[in-house]
């Protein structure tokens, strides 16, 4: 048998809350338009006081479970950028309150890429024989680190969760994750970035800095960065699975920004009309977003059976990362 990790079930969860552009023009200098034309954003889910990054996950997680017909699984890895606390994990939390204590679980730290590093830890630990059930999942509560009078970060960023189950099985069958790259740059790691907390600040010794505890990006250059990256990743995976740029029904992007995948998508030659898109109404929520693209594909009816799907993220640290595989057969709802 040649063992392979299959897409078995998904789920997304997004808190109720949803901010508008106009609530955000009241209080920051922009506009719907400015928000919608430079982003393609309309509006963002965020978490009321009292909700963590876990229980999104919990959310996220529970449903990916369901949508499978599982009752378990072996290990669970959350990616996150936005943990409960800086120790410990999140992850072990979230499978104890989903009836998963004892298994092993861990979280990532790859920021927008976080999903598809979590992804080919799951699928790597399913080849080797170390779990036969991986829940994986991306959940981010973004609000809570950014800078309320930032504009170049407010309008981006939302909060929500994504989950997929992967199971043992073979290469050949619908769902197996084909191929995954992964690759990063540690010399870009000032373009995204939460200065504050780590022991970087802390050895230093003083009075913290207040405004080192928000994230911060540099907007243009990352714009840049992600766009070479994702192409460069994308072709790289695409050749390692044996297919053609025209192979490809579906492009799964990090919903970073409308303008980078529509640039993505004109690098690699896919007409635009590929690429999955669910950014008008969640923003971009990091670590979650591929996994909530997936949720809602499968929801409208946007990702069918047999499709050969195309994944692409670019991260903080600099990452970055891409995987390919043939979308399953699963329930809707």
């Amino acid at each position: 048998m040649n063992r392979a990790a299959v897409l078995a079930g998904v789920g997304g969860f997004v808190p109720p809350r949803v901010v508008t552009n106009e609530e955000l023009s009241r209080r920051l200098d922009t506009s719907d338009a400015w928000i919608r034309t430079r982003t393609g954003i309309a509006e963002r889910r965020v978490v009321d006081a009292g909700t963590s990054t876990g229980d999104l996950a919990v959310e996220a997680g529970g449903r990916a479970l369901k949508n499978a017909g599982a009752d378990g699984a072996d290990l669970v890895v959350v990616a996150t950028t936005t943990p409960d606390r800086p120790c410990p994990a999140t992850a072990p939390t979230v499978a104890a309150r989903l009836g998963l204590a004892g298994v092993p679980a861990y979280d990532v730290a790859a920021v927008c890429s976080g999903f598809l590093y979590a992804l080919q830890a799951g699928a790597s630990a399913v080849t080797a024989g170390f779990a036969d059930r991986v829940l994986v999942i991306g959940a981010e509560s973004y609000s809570t680190i950014l800078d309320p009078e930032d504009r170049t970060t407010s309008v981006i960023f939302g909060d929500g969760a994504g989950a997929v189950l992967l199971r043992a099985g073979q290469r050949t069958e619908p769902g197996a994750v084909l191929d995954v790259h992964l690759g990063s740059d540690g010399a870009m790691a000032d373009l995204i970035t939460v200065r504050g907390g780590g022991s970087e600040e802390r050895s230093r010794g003083g009075t913290p800095r207040p405004e080192n505890r928000y994230f911060r990006m540099d907007g243009k250059s990352v714009f840049f960065a992600a766009v070479r990256r994702m192409a460069e990743s994308s072709r790289t995976v695409l050749a390692r699975t044996g297919w053609e740029i025209e192979d490809v029904d579906r492009l799964v992007a990090h919903q970073a920004n409308v303008r980078i995948i529509q640039a993505v998508a004109e690098q690699l030659g896919l007409p635009p009309e590929r690429a999955v898109l669910n950014i008008e109404r969640v923003g971009n929520t990091s670590a979650a977003s591929i996994p909530l693209a997936l949720a809602d594909g499968l929801a409208d009816g946007t990702l069918r059976q047999g499709d050969r799907v195309l994944l692409t993220a670019f991260g903080g640290g600099a990452t970055w990362g891409s995987a390919t595989l043939v979308w399953p057969g699963l329930p809707i709802g």
